[in-house]
């Protein structure tokens, strides 16, 4: 067996290496391409949350400085587990930091945030346009027919809604 370079839908050359995985070459592909977006995704979210938990201020300072580190931990597993489930595949996983910056779904972490309901707002922002990404490849994985990437997002989307949910926990006041 001999590795092959097999053209993805987006225009770039994703190199698979040979396998004896019996999960079919058009499976494999679209999955890859999924899962290589939110690999980039994941590594950008991981790294925005550092951020938050690098510079928060404010009254909830030590509150969520602890939160950050612990959602920024929950994602590097992802990372891992997602990078994993690429090469499983017989895919490349990419994931530098360039990489991930250059593919990533997610927008560009607010600078001016300081105090802690900016971050919070920011990482909730961050946090639903994640959760919504790995629900629509829980329905593409289940499409193409690979229920071990399909039972991975699931993983993931309930530990997103967690997280989502201690956010907005934070910016729900009397008038709401």
């Amino acid at each position: 067996m001999t590795g092959t370079s097999i053209k993805a839908n987006n225009n770039s050359k994703m190199k698979f290496y040979p396998t004896r995985i019996d999960i079919n070459t058009e499976t494999r592909v679209g999955v890859v391409e999924k899962l290589t977006e939110t690999l980039a995704t994941t590594i950008d979210l991981k790294t925005q949350v550092k951020q938050a938990h690098w510079n928060v201020k404010g009254l909830d300072f030590y509150q969520l400085h602890e939160l950050f580190d612990e959602m920024a931990g929950e994602l590097e597993e992802y990372v891992d587990t997602i990078a994993e489930r690429i090469t499983a595949l017989a895919g490349t996983a990419l994931g530098t930091a360039r990489m991930a910056a250059n593919n990533s779904l997610i927008p560009e972490y607010p600078l001016d945030a300081v105090e802690g309901i900016e971050h919070v707002t920011a990482l909730a922002d961050r946090y639903a346009l994640y959760a919504k990404h790995v629900r629509e490849a829980i329905d593409l994985s289940e499409k193409l027919g690979d229920a071990d990437t399909a039972d991975l997002y699931t993983e993931i989307s309930r530990a997103m809604d967690k997280r989502l949910w201690f956010l907005e926990a934070h910016l729900v006041t009397k008038s709401n």
